[in-house]
């Protein structure tokens, strides 16, 4: 006996996989939603290896299919999405995938009436912030159609909660790093830009004083938060999941070259930049799910660097 059969679009990417074997840990099986664009196969020929996964190829733009898939699943977590960078370059593709295929999603899920739909929103919905800790009640100010998308698709699930009675939380996620994210991506991150450098030899490049920082979230505890997000007995709230930890791009650089072991100093590229500072307030998803980080930003990038060493990318 399972404890249910769960439902992942974008279930073969990055954080879906990780977040396939927290389910797969807690007993359920697991039906992968996925076009496969951005797989990390190794780790999800390791769930299909279990006998408690399966994989379903489709596109969430497609309403039928994405029907057939959620068919007698009992919970649903929404992942797929187009990424910010993309999502400046094709505005269309964003919002058909971002806005068009989560409505697919979620209509399907209240007709099937799943027990609880999970969404992974952004902390990008909140733009730059004017004050810190970065709270759930805004201001909102979405820069792109990727954040555009997000806080519109949250509106949305609470949509069709008020009138199918959908049970939703959606979880705004911040900075994601760690083991399985892809060093070559179009999306690279801030993170991954640095070791890219650091696997040629040379110094990260920073913009400014590096004065800029993020919340940097390890894709562990995002997964732990997603899954205890489908489990609380609480719904229709949208959490931050973070760290509520602004690290610095300065000190970022500084944790990557000593775990790196690399012989380099950092090169800070004098011009005038937007100084952002970003942390989340964590104190609801505390509150509603009983959640907390429990990678430290320094373990975490520690970690990511030795695993790439391991797989043989080295740094």
């Amino acid at each position: 006996m399972t404890r249910g059969t769960v439902v992942v679009t974008g279930g073969a990417g990055f954080i879906g996989v990780r977040l396939g074997e927290i389910l797969v840990d807690r007993g359920y099986d697991l039906r992968i939603f996925d076009n496969l664009s951005r797989p990390d196969v190794d780790a999800m020929n390791a769930l299909l290896d279990t006998g408690h996964v399966e994989l379903v190829e489709g596109d969430i733009r497609y309403g039928d299919s994405v029907q057939r898939a959620i068919t007698g699943a009992d919970y649903v977590v929404h992942l797929a999405a187009v990424s910010i960078n993309k999502s400046q370059a094709d505005p269309g593709e964003s919002l058909d995938i971002n806005m068009i295929g989560s409505n697919n999603v979620f209509q399907a899920a209240a007709d099937e009436g799943v027990k609880r739909l999970v969404f992974a929103s952004s902390a990008s919905v909140y733009g730059d912030p004017e004050s810190l800790p970065m709270t759930e009640d805004g201001p909102f100010h979405p820069a792109t159609p990727y954040c555009l998308s997000k806080l519109a698709a949250e509106q949305l699930l609470a949509f069709y909660g008020r009138t199918a009675g959908l049970s939703w939380n959606a979880l705004r996620y911040f900075n994601v790093y760690g083991p399985g994210q892809k060093v070559s991506a179009y999306y690279t991150s801030v993170v991954l830009h640095f070791l890219n450098r650091l696997r040629a030899g040379e110094a990260p490049i920073i913009d400014g004083d590096g004065s800029q920082s993020m919340d940097f979230i390890h894709v562990t505890d995002i997964a732990i938060a997603t899954a205890d997000a489908m489990e609380c007995e609480d719904s229709g709230y949208s959490m931050n999941v973070g760290t509520g930890i602004d690290t610095s791009i300065a000190e970022l650089a500084r944790i990557l070259i000593d775990a790196a072991e690399v012989d380099v100093e950092p090169i800070f590229r004098p011009r005038d930049v937007l100084v952002s500072r970003r942390a989340a307030d964590i104190s609801l998803a505390e509150e509603v799910m009983g959640w907390k980080p429990t990678i430290a930003v320094e373990d975490g990038m520690t970690d990511l660097v030795r695993s790439l060493v391991t797989s043989g990318t080295g740094v």
